[in-house]
């Protein structure tokens, strides 16, 4: 029987270089879509679909997110901070979360990523998978991570910013992903890429080769990664449903 998914770890110790200026006094997390923070956004989102115990990676200008936040108690769920003192690449990020994870399942977001909560809903049942990523399908994937699926949405391969032409798939990693406990091994083997960092996608390939199953789920609704300053402009413009 697959225990209920309660827990959630949000990356959010980034300054977000890309978003120049609107960075200066506060971290990208806390920059605001319509009206309240992009964090705010994602942990109203995983409260109302049954997630009770979230836990924020925090780094850059972490004291606006703390002091904005607290312990979650006015937001209904409890919240514990842990603090990533060295920007190294999402990979070894995940290792901060270790004891706060123990034996439980949890899901893992970007602190950049707006998405409906129905989403974090449907992740949050793993079946017989050994994890779950979110993918969207798209006709350029050089800007993130590509995966590579098989008819049955079972990954096969990731591959971290390819170029344009490098690529062989149309799905895109989302940013969202329910991990059992497994993959701690694999993080704390990890690394670093040519780029120099600790790349979580080296992890979930070392998983896959390894014969773990690995599931994607496609986003069809309304989904937004808040990269930069025209996709912030485009949000506000625009609000997402």
């Amino acid at each position: 029987m697959n225990p209920k998914v309660i827990k959630a770890v949000i990356l959010a110790a980034g300054r977000g270089t890309r978003m120049r200026e609107l960075t200066n006094e506060i971290p990208k997390p806390m920059i605001e879509v319509r009206g309240k923070p992009i964090l705010q956004h994602i942990i109203e989102g995983l409260q109302a679909v049954g997630f009770q115990r979230l836990l924020v990676v925090v780094g850059y200008k972490k004291e606006v997110i703390q002091n904005h936040f607290g312990n979650g108690f006015s937001y209904g769920v409890s919240i514990e901070y842990v603090e990533q003192t060295i920007q190294d690449g999402t990979g070894k990020v995940i290792e901060l979360a270790r004891d706060f994870c123990d034996q439980d399942p949890f899901l893992l977001s970007y602190g950049d990523i707006l998405v409906d909560p129905v989403y974090y809903k449907l992740l949050s049942d793993l079946g017989d998978a050994e994890m779950l990523l979110t993918v969207r399908y798209t006709d350029d994937v050089s800007k993130g991570g590509a995966v590579y699926l098989n008819n049955s949405f079972k990954v096969v391969n990731l591959q971290e910013k390819q170029n344009l032409g490098e690529t062989a798939t149309k799905w895109y990693n989302a940013g969202i992903y329910i991990f059992r406990p497994s993959i701690f091994p694999y993080v704390a083997t990890l690394e670093k890429s040519p780029r120099g960092e600790y790349e979580l996608t080296d992890a979930i390939r070392a998983m896959v080769k390894t014969g773990q199953k690995i599931h994607a789920i496609e986003i069809k609704g309304d989904w937004a990664d808040v990269r930069d300053p025209e996709v912030l402009t485009e949000l506000n413009r625009a609000r997402l449903s």
